[in-house]
C-alpha cells in the first residue's frame, strides 16, 4: 500500500477503529506531517500508537538499509569499472587520488589533534599557575565556589571547549543518533503505563527503549535523595560529578589540606554505567525496574539512561523535557529528522505557556541580592574583572526589579510596605520602567549558563549558612562565618514568615533551617532573566504589589506558546499530537500550529468514536430541577439558597436510582465548600448520606490515593452487603486532582454529574491580557472574537476531561448529567466529544430526564 500497510502486529484482534487509527498514523509519519489524533480513553489508544508507530519505524529502517545497500553496490560497481584497466603497481583497490586524499586527511587530523593537545596543556598549566597564586590569597577549600574566568562567545571562541564545560567529551566521539520516536506524556505514571503497554506489545523483544526522568525520579543515592527538593538534588549531584573530575594539585609529601574529603557518588562509574546502559537497551524497563536494576548493578540510572539515548529507537520522556529547549539539550535529545508523539495533549498550549513563564517574589529578589553581594565581597580579590562586571550587572537588574515593586534592596522585605496594585507591561516597557533597558540580557543569560553562578551561590549559601547532605550549623567563632554573619542574620529574619506548617519543638530547629537555607533563589532569577529575552510581542510582565515587598511579585506571562513549539515542528520529520479529547481542534490549530508557521497542507486530523455500543452511555442536559427551578449557575445566581437546594434535590434523586459510585464535579473548590456547608445546615447532606457514603476530594495531593481506595472499598462492600447504602458519592472539582488521570471505571463511576460550567475568572489580569493578545493576532470567526472563544474553550476542555473519567473500556456503561441550561446551546454542545455529543439529549423539565435515567439503569441491571 502506498504510504500505508496492509496489516499491523497487534497483541489481539484489533477493533476497526484501532486499524483505522494505525493506518492514519502510519501514513502521517510516512508523509512527514503534523497529525492531530483523537481517540477516547478505553479505545486502546496507547497500543494503537505503539503498534502503528513502531511498524512505520521498522519499515522505514528496512527501506533505509535497502537504499544504503543499493548505493554501496552502485559505488562498488563504479569503482571496479574505473580501476579494472589500470596497471598501476599499487596493491590498493582505490584510485591514487583517493589514497592521496586519505593520507593527507590523516596528516591534517594528526596535526590538528596535536595542536589541540598543546592548547589544552598550555591552558591547564595556566590554570595551575593561577591556582597556586590564589592559594596564598585564600582558603583552598573555597576553590569550588570561585567562578572560572568567563569569556563570552563573541570575545573568544577558540578556548570555549576548555573553559568551565561540564562535559569534556570530544565532539568527534559523540555517538550518532539512530532513527527514533520520542514519546512524551504529562506525568510519570502515564509514562509508566505506556511502557507497560510496550511490554505487552509484539515489539517488546525487538525494540530498544529508554525512559528519561529527573534526578529526583532516577537517583538511587539515598544520601542525595533525602535532600528532597529537585534543586538541591541536582546541585548535590553536579557537585559530586565535579569532585570526581577534579585532580589533586598538591605535590607528593605535601601536607594535606584540612577539612573533610569532597564527596563523590559511588554509583557513577564508567564501566557500571556502560553495563547498565546495555541492559536497559536490551530489555524494556519502566522507571521502577530501572531503579531496581541500578541498585543491583551499583550504577546510576540517571546517567545510564542518558548514555542510552543515541542508540535507542523509542525514547519515553515527560513533557517538560521535550518542550523546553535548554532541558532538551541537557538531556541529549536531538529532534532533527526524528518523530515526536505528544500524548495527553489536550492542554499542550497551557503546558507550553506554563513551562516558559516565570515568577519572582520580593523576598526572593532581596535574598538573591543579599547572597550575591556577600559572595562578591568575599571573593572580590579572587574574581576576574569580567566576572565582577557581570555580577554587578546582575545586582543592578535585581535592584531594578525590586524598585518596580516599590521597594529597596538591603532592607528586610517584610517590613517594607508597598502600595497595593497590579500593573501589566510589555517586555520593553517593563525594562524601561525598571531602568534596566541598557543591560544586554542575552549576554547575562549566556553568563549564567557558562559560569554556573547560580550553582556556585547555592554552594556558598550551604557552606556558610548550614544545609547540605548533613545539616551543619556553623560556629560563630569561625573566621569564615564572621565574614558571612550578615547573610546568616538575613536568612534568620526570613524564618518566621517562610515556615507556616506547625512542627514539634524537637524538629523545629532542623526543619526550619532545612526549608529556609535549602537553596539560593538565584536559579529562579536566572529563569526570569531568560524569560525577559522573549520577543516584545510574545509576552507580558505582571507587577503585583501586595502591601509588603516580601509578598509582592513580578511575573512573566508567555502569550504566544507557538514561538517555543515552532522549533519542535521545524526540526522533526513528523509530529503527532494525540489525546482522548482534542476538541475544539480548530482553535488548537490556529493558536499552536498556524501561529508556528505550519501550513494547512501539512496538518492531518483523525478522530474516532468509542468502542462502546450506543446504549451504554446516557448523556443528559438538565435545564431545570425537580421543583421547576431553572438551572443557571452563573456567578450571579449560583450562590442563591434556591439554586443550592435544587442541586441537592437533583443529587438526591440521582442517588436513588444510580447504583455504585456517583462522582459530582463542582466548578471550583470555593463553590464546593460553600454548597456543602449549605447542605449541612439544611439537612440535605444527611439525606444524601443515607443513600451513599460521602467522600470529598482532599486538598493535599498525597491524600488522593487514600481517598480513592476508601471510595472503592465502600462501593465493593455495598455491592455485596448493601446495609441501606447503594454505594458512594464523591465530591470533586473540575481541574482538580481527580478530573484528570483518574479512572472511575465500572461501579466506581456509574454517573458523572457536572454542576454548572467551570468558566475561568475573566477578571484575572493574566487572562484579560491573553484575550487581548488573541484578539489582536488571530482572525475572528463565527461572530466571536478569539478572546471570547478562548474562554468557552477553556471551560469545555475542563468539562470534557471531567466527564471522560467514567467510560474506560468496551464493556463499561455510565450516565453523564450536565446541570446547567447553558449546556443546551448549540455552540456549547458542538464542543463536546463527538461520541458523547451524538448521544446527548436535552431536557427542559426534570421528569423526563429522571425517567430516562431510571430506565437506563433498570435495563443494565436486567442484563447482569
Amino acid at each position: 500500500m502506498e504510504n500505508g500497510r496492509a496489516q499491523f502486529p497487534f497483541p489481539y484482534q484489533p477493533y476497526d477503529i484501532q486499524e483505522q487509527f494505525m493506518q492514519a498514523l502510519y501514513k502521517t509519519l510516512d508523509q512527514g506531517k503534523v497529525g492531530i489524533f483523537e481517540s477516547p480513553t478505553g479505545t486502546g489508544k496507547s497500543l494503537s500508537l505503539i503498534c502503528g508507530a513502531l511498524s512505520w519505524l521498522t519499515d522505514h529502517e528496512e527501506k533505509s538499509r535497502q537504499k544504503t545497500a543499493a548505493l554501496l553496490h552502485e559505488g562498488e560497481a563504479s569503482l571496479s569499472t574505473s580501476t579494472a584497466p589500470s596497471s598501476a603497481p599499487s596493491s590498493s583497490a582505490e584510485p591514487d587520488w583517493i589514497t592521496d586524499f586519505v593520507h593527507k586527511k590523516a596528516e591534517r587530523d594528526l596535526v590538528s589533534k596535536l595542536k589541540s593537545c598543546e592548547d589544552e596543556e598550555a591552558f591547564k598549566l595556566l590554570q595551575l599557575s593561577k591556582e597556586e597564586e590564589t592559594e596564598a590569597q585564600g582558603d583552598q577549600e573555597d576553590e569550588e565556589l570561585i567562578i572560572a574566568e568567563y569569556e563570552s562567545d563573541d570575545e573568544s571562541k577558540t578556548r570555549s571547549r576548555f573553559c568551565g564545560a561540564e562535559d569534556d567529551t570530544d565532539d568527534e566521539l559523540v555517538e550518532e543518533h539512530v532513527n527514533k520516536i520520542y514519546y512524551c506524556s504529562r506525568t510519570h505514571s502515564q509514562l509508566a503505563q505506556f511502557v507497560h503497554e510496550v511490554q505487552k506489545s509484539p515489539f517488546s523483544k525487538d525494540i530498544s527503549l529508554v525512559t528519561l526522568g529527573s534526578r529526583q525520579n532516577l537517583c538511587i543515592n539515598e544520601e542525595v535523595r533525602r535532600l528532597g527538593s529537585i534543586q538541591r538534588i541536582n546541585d548535590c549531584c553536579m557537585e559530586m560529578q565535579k569532585n570526581k573530575r577534579e585532580k589533586p594539585h598538591h605535590k607528593e609529601g605535601a601536607k594535606r589540606k584540612r577539612g573533610p574529603a569532597k564527596p563523590v557518588c559511588p554509583y557513577n562509574k564508567a564501566s557500571a554505567l556502560q553495563q547498565m546502559r546495555d541492559s536497559v537497551l536490551g530489555t524494556v524497563h519502566d522507571i521502577e525496574q530501572m531503579l531496581k536494576l541500578g541498585r543491583e548493578t551499583h550504577s546510576c540510572p540517571y546517567y545510564a539512561t542518558r548514555l542510552a539515548v543515541p542508540p535507542a529507537q523509542l525514547v519515553v520522556l515527560p513533557y517538560q523535557m521535550l518542550l523546553h529547549e535548554a532541558t532538551r539539550r541537557a538531556a541529549g535529545v536531538q529532534l532533527k529528522g526524528q518523530v515526536v508523539i505528544i500524548d495527553e495533549a489536550h492542554n499542550l498550549s497551557d503546558t507550553l505557556s506554563s513551562i516558559h513563564s516565570a515568577e519572582l517574589t520580593g523576598a526572593q529578589l532581596c535574598r538573591a541580592h543579599s547572597q550575591l553581594t556577600q559572595y562578591a565581597d568575599r571573593y572580590k580579590s579572587r574574581l576576574k574583572a569580567k566576572n565582577l562586571m557581570y555580577i554587578k550587572q546582575i545586582l543592578f537588574v535585581i535592584e531594578g526589579l525590586v524598585r518596580v515593586l516599590g521597594g529597596k534592596v538591603g532592607q528586610n522585605p517584610q517590613s517594607q510596605t508597598t502600595q497595593t496594585g497590579t500593573e501589566l507591561h510589555s517586555i520593553n516597557n517593563f525594562l524601561f520602567k525598571a531602568q534596566i533597558d541598557n543591560i544586554n540580557l542575552f549576554k547575562l543569560q549566556r553568563y549564567f549558563e557558562k559560569s554556573m553562578i547560580s550553582r556556585k551561590l547555592v554552594g556558598f549559601v550551604e557552606k556558610y549558612a548550614g544545609s547540605g547532605v548533613s545539616l551543619h550549623t556553623p560556629s560563630s567563632s569561625n573566621k569564615e562565618n564572621r565574614r558571612t554573619e550578615g547573610l546568616n542574620r538575613y536568612l534568620q529574619t526570613l524564618q518566621s514568615t517562610q515556615i507556616n506548617a506547625p512542627v514539634s519543638p524537637a524538629d523545629q530547629q532542623g526543619s526550619e533551617a532545612e526549608k529556609v537555607l535549602s537553596a539560593s533563589p538565584m536559579m529562579q532569577v536566572e529563569v526570569f532573566f531568560m524569560a525577559l529575552t522573549n520577543s516584545n510581542t510574545d509576552g507580558r510582565v505582571l507587577a503585583h504589589r501586595q502591601g509588603t515587598l516580601s509578598e509582592s511579585s513580578v511575573k512573566f506571562l508567555l502569550l504566544n506558546p507557538a514561538v517555543h513549539f515552532a522549533e519542535v515542528l521545524k526540526q522533526c520529520r513528523a509530529v503527532i499530537i494525540a489525546g482522548g479529547t482534542m476538541q475544539p481542534v480548530s482553535d488548537f490549530k490556529q493558536e499552536l500550529l498556524f501561529s508556528a508557521g505550519v501550513g494547512e497542507e501539512r496538518i492531518t486530523e483523525f478522530s474516532c468514536g468509542h468502542v462502546i455500543p450506543p446504549e451504554n452511555i446516557l448523556p443528559l442536559v438538565l435545564c431545570s430541577g425537580p421543583s421547576g427551578q431553572e438551572l443557571d449557575f452563573t456567578f450571579q445566581n449560583r450562590d442563591s439558597p434556591r439554586m443550592m437546594d435544587e442541586t441537592g434535590r437533583i443529587l438526591s434523586n440521582i442517588c436513588n436510582v444510580v447504583p455504585g459510585g456517583v462522582v459530582c464535579f463542582f466548578p471550583s473548590y470555593e463553590y464546593s465548600r460553600r454548597i456543602v456547608s449549605h447542605w449541612e445546615a439544611s439537612g440535605a447532606l444527611t439525606r444524601l448520606a443515607n443513600k451513599k457514603k460521602i467522600f470529598q476530594e482532599p486538598k493535599k495531593a498525597n491524600q488522593v490515593e487514600q481517598v480513592l481506595s476508601e471510595f472503592s472499598r465502600c462501593i465493593q462492600r455495598c455491592a455485596v452487603d448493601a446495609g441501606g447504602l447503594t454505594g458512594a458519592l464523591l465530591f470533586s472539582v473540575v481541574g482538580g486532582k481527580m478530573s484528570e488521570g483518574i479512572n472511575f471505571s465500572d461501579d466506581l463511576g456509574r454517573c458523572v454529574v457536572m454542576v454548572g460550567m467551570p468558566y475561568p475568572n475573566i477578571k484575572s489580569p493574566e487572562l484579560q491580557e491573553k484575550m487581548s493578545y488573541l484578539d489582536k493576532h488571530l482572525p475572528h470567526s463565527g461572530g466571536r472574537s478569539p478572546g471570547q472563544a478562548l474562554i468557552e474553550n477553556l471551560c469545555m476542555k475542563a468539562v470534557n476531561q471531567s466527564i471522560g473519567r467514567a467510560i474506560r473500556h468496551r464493556g463499561d456503561y455510565s450516565s453523564i448529567v450536565m446541570c446547567d441550561r447553558r449546556y443546551s446551546r448549540p455552540a456549547t454542545l458542538s464542543k463536546l466529544p463527538t461520541w458523547i455529543k451524538s448521544r446527548t439529549s436535552t431536557h427542559t423539565t426534570f421528569g423526563p430526564a429522571f425517567a430516562a435515567l431510571r430506565k437506563f439503569f433498570l435495563e443494565k441491571q436486567r442484563q447482569v
